[in-house]
């Protein structure tokens, strides 16, 4: 008899209880016409304050396909996701959102994109995000942009975490030391060959996000300085033409003295001047502080 493969779903779950039964019913539909895999279903609850946990205990006890790993606290999406990765074993590996914004026949299209190829990864990539709001939507554009205008390791744009990957891409992602996590950097990172599916994004079950514009802003930051050391470039940049025009403008400066004599202190500019760059150095130490902040960590 031929073996099947072990499809794990990792799921990560903070105040879910609200959708925790639609998920089950929407998954397990899904799973049952994939008559040639096996699953697991690795959700992990991150902290959640709410009924998330016990609903989810209790879908185990129902369902022995249903593997519950329980945070001490809530440490944030990124470590719940990489605390699944590691806990899931198996041969295909779908990272998937639990408030079904990723459709559950999403999996059954990873999966059979993946044996039409050779490729190691599939990509889910989002052709349609009218269900989320249109400052998301823009600022889910202009972190792409800047991010890959960046960073060396370009992530694809649109593609959230939702993907399926073999056991040898995990394995890859596990031997990674990283503690301030950005998983969408890593999985580029990796590398492996990928295909890439469109879906289109749909509207919350139930409940409300949890990323609040404040949090997302952090969370693009934390991507940027995980994967790009451009910044402090630029800033060896600034301070080479400041070096070069300052030389010039003291150049310029003994040459008028030696002709014109010394003209009288222009005070106004000089304030403006040391304000600017004053400015400029503050600047520049906050984006040094992210890096070092990094390195503590």
């Amino acid at each position: 008899m031929d073996v099947k493969l072990l499809v794990s779903l990792v799921c990560p779950f903070y105040n879910e209880e609200a959708v925790v039964f639609d998920f089950y019913e929407s998954v397990i539909q899904a799973i049952e016409q994939l008559n040639d895999y096996e699953f697991e279903i690795v959700c992990v609850d991150d902290g959640s304050k709410d009924g998330t946990l016990d609903h989810l205990i209790g879908l185990s006890l129902k369902d022995q396909r249903f593997k519950i790993i329980e945070l001490s606290r809530n440490f944030g999406k990124e470590a719940a996701l990489s605390a699944g990765l590691d806990a899931a074993i198996g041969d295909l590996v779908i990272p998937f959102d639990s408030d079904l914004q990723d459709p559950p026949p999403l999996i059954g299209r990873l999966i059979r994109a993946w044996e039409d190829s050779d490729a190691d990864v599939v990509l889910a990539k989002r052709s349609d995000r009218k269900s989320d709001s249109i400052s998301k939507r823009l600022s889910a554009a202009a972190f792409y942009g800047t991010y890959n205008l960046l960073s060396h390791i370009k992530i694809p744009t649109n593609v959230g975490d939702c993907r399926l990957m073999t056991r040898v891409v995990v394995d890859a992602l596990k031997l990674l030391p990283e503690k301030q996590i950005f998983m969408k950097g890593l999985f580029a990172w990796v590398g492996f060959k990928s295909v890439t599916i469109e879906y289109v994004r749909q509207p919350r079950s139930a409940g409300t996000s949890k990323f609040s514009g404040w949090k997302l802003w952090n969370f693009a930051l934390e991507g940027i300085t995980s994967f790009s050391t451009i910044p402090l470039r630029f800033w060896t940049y600034i301070g080479v033409a400041g070096a070069l025009i300052t030389v010039m403008y003291g150049f310029f400066i003994f040459i008028r003295t030696l002709i014109f004599g010394v003209d009288v202190p222009g005070y106004a500019s000089l304030f403006v001047a040391i304000m600017f760059f004053g400015s400029l150095q503050l600047i520049g130490v906050g984006i040094l502080g992210e890096y070092v902040g990094r390195t503590y960590m």
